[in-house]
């Protein structure tokens, strides 16, 4: 039988002979031993000297691998975004920002075109330097490339980072200088499924969407509507649909389809990594009928938190906290302390931010105040005129630890003129099941006669204020809201057979420091965050309560303005915070 070819050449190596398979064997098993000839000695050396020759290439390989190697990236991206990345990481390996570690390679997962703005949404884990120690890149078709430093950068610790980047032109790509994803293409604000949450109580999908434009404050007709789950939105045959049971303003309900629900639950699990199962799963809204058309969606749907309640009675359980409050704010750093520490004082134990774009520094000052003492979080919406959207999404994140939430803004305060305290009234009504809403009245203050910022707070500072209350606020119990979430101005609509309760203004009312000093009041012309009024600088409604009266469209300051919006004097608040919260020994407060 023949023998292999390396065979052949071991054999040849070893003794200059080919060993056939019927031989019985090598010269040493038939018990000889040869001298090799010198021809053979010649082959022993040349093999030799190979062998320590490919040993020293593959032991002093290892040590340039492991000491001076350094892998080329071949890319086509512009060799100035690269540098930048590379000198950031150096910067990071210096103790420039973040101090001793190298910068986490930043992915982008989506970027969306706002009015005065371009979003830029990264993928969970990013971390990100200061604004000043990256650009934001806008490319074109044809290679052409803008650089700009960002506005402002935001970043909680269970969610995405948000890089705020200036308007670019029109129809260019958008990127980051120290990032190696691509450039993506914005999507338009106003076209877009932007968040959605998943509601284990009825397996449903409340998805938050603009584009549809559903009227103000009426339900929607839902059959028109079918919500859409996949990974990619565009291929109809991977996608799932489910009917939509509800749609008002910018929010939809769908059912969760029993495939979403275990694919999600495998999610959640960690059964399936998200980061390696490719693109994640999107839900967005279709429009039924000819001429049908799927919104863009960056929309993944989130599971809502549980929370474990406590007994309180044989029929009912009692939830985490009593009296929670839901804001929406933009810009309002200064007057947060003052605003948490008071209602803390008076009885609200967990406070829901919802920061539309703020870069004042809102993160400090909520870093600075004792979480054991003050149970606030800050909640990052970038998205604008979106208020209702967002006090809905609040509503769902409330209703299992919450029993009562309070919707006001950063410049309302709580006020029990009277011998009741909050946790009279709300126990009071609490025993009325069919009670899902308490009303109270809003008195407006103005400047009263100041013309800078009270250094002490608003509660002490302004103390004149129009006769009759412009409108009422609510506290609603989450339980108690109608599906749709539908509300307008902090006024939600209930399930069939709740009812409402309006509170006696002796007994509790809110402060609206509304008209304050020109320097604060004049940021009103910047735009407003609710979805159905009109931006104060457009000229549409100037006639309107939203407005100040008599004061158009221009951010110029009347020459009366101090004086104005004074028409009763009340100290009823003033009286109270100094009461309760001025030091004795020093005389100032405590925020």
């Amino acid at each position: 039988m023949a023998i292999s070819a390396k065979e052949r050449k071991l054999s040849r190596l070893g003794s200059g002979k080919a060993v056939n398979g019927g031989g019985g064997g090598s010269l040493g098993a038939r018990g000889g031993h040869r001298p090799p000839t010198a021809g053979g000695r010649r082959r022993l050396f040349a093999v030799f000297f190979a062998f320590l020759c490919a040993g020293a290439v593959v032991f002093g390989g290892v040590h340039a691998i492991g000491a001076s190697f350094r892998p080329v990236l071949l890319t086509a991206w512009p060799s100035a975004t690269l540098n930048a990345l590379s000198s950031e990481r150096r910067v990071q390996q210096a103790g420039g920002n973040g101090a001793g570690t190298v910068l986490a390679s930043v992915q982008i997962r989506h970027a969306v075109a706002l009015p005065d703005h371009v979003l830029v949404i990264l993928s969970d884990g990013s971390l990100l330097p200061a604004p000043g120690h990256f650009e934001c890149l806008y490319s074109t078709a044809n290679s052409t490339q803008l650089r700009r430093r960002p506005l402002s950068v935001a970043a909680l610790p269970d969610g995405p980072s948000l890089v705020h980047c200036p308007a670019g032109p029109s129809e260019m790509a958008v990127s980051l200088s120290l990032s190696q994803s691509p450039p993506v293409t914005p999507f338009q604000w106003d076209q877009l499924v932007y968040t959605a949450l998943l509601d284990s109580r009825d397996n449903s999908t409340v998805v938050f969407a603009k584009g549809m434009n559903l009227r103000p404050g009426r339900l929607g007709v839902p059959s028109r509507y079918e919500c859409v789950f996949g990974r990619d939105l565009s291929k109809p045959k991977l996608v799932v649909t489910s009917p939509v049971v509800s749609a008002a303003q910018e929010t939809f309900r769908c059912v969760t389809p029993v495939r979403i629900r275990r694919y999600l639950r495998m999610t959640a699990d960690g059964n399936i990594n998200r980061n390696s199962a490719g693109k994640p799963m999107l839900v967005s809204i279709r429009t039924k009928g000819r001429g049908s058309s799927t919104l863009p969606s960056i929309a993944q749907p989130e599971p809502l938190h549980r929370y474990n309640r406590h007994r309180h009675t044989r029929h009912r359980q009692q939830k985490v906290h009593s009296m929670c409050v839901c804001t929406m704010l933009r810009n309002q750093a200064r007057f947060l302390r003052e605003w948490v520490m008071y209602h803390s004082h008076i009885g609200v134990q967990r406070w829901f931010i919802y920061d539309n774009n703020s870069d004042d520094g809102i993160e400090e000052v909520l870093g600075s105040m004792d979480p054991s003492a003050y149970n606030a979080t800050r909640h990052l919406w970038p998205w604008m005129k979106s208020q209702e959207a967002g006090f809905a999404h609040c509503a769902l994140r409330a209703r299992e630890s919450c029993e009562w939430v309070g919707f006001i803004d950063i410049d309302e305060f709580l006020h029990f003129p009277g011998n009741q305290t909050l946790q009279d009234v709300l126990r009071n009504y609490s025993s009325r099941p069919r009670i899902g809403e308490l009303r109270t009245a809003c008195h407006s203050f103005g400047p009263s006669g100041r013309t800078k910022i009270p250094k002490k707070g608003v509660t002490t500072g302004y103390t004149c204020r129009l006769a009759a209350p412009e409108r009422h606020k609510s506290i609603v119990r989450p339980d108690a809201l109608n599906p749709s979430l539908i509300n307008v101005v902090h006024h939600f609509h209930l399930k069939e057979g709740m009812k409402y309760a309006n509170i006696g203004q002796g007994v509790m009312l809110i402060n609206h420091y509304k008209y304050q000093v020109w320097e604060v009041f004049k940021e009103k012309f910047a735009g407003r965050v609710a979805t159905y009024v009109a931006d104060w600088q457009d000229e549409e409604n100037v006639g309107s309560r939203d407005r100040a009266p008599g004061l158009g469209t221009k951010p110029v300051e009347p020459e009366d303005w101090p004086s104005r919006f004074c028409e009763v004097y009340d100290t009823g608040l003033k009286d109270f915070v100094h009461k309760e919260f001025t030091d004795p020994q020093t005389g100032s407060l405590p925020w």
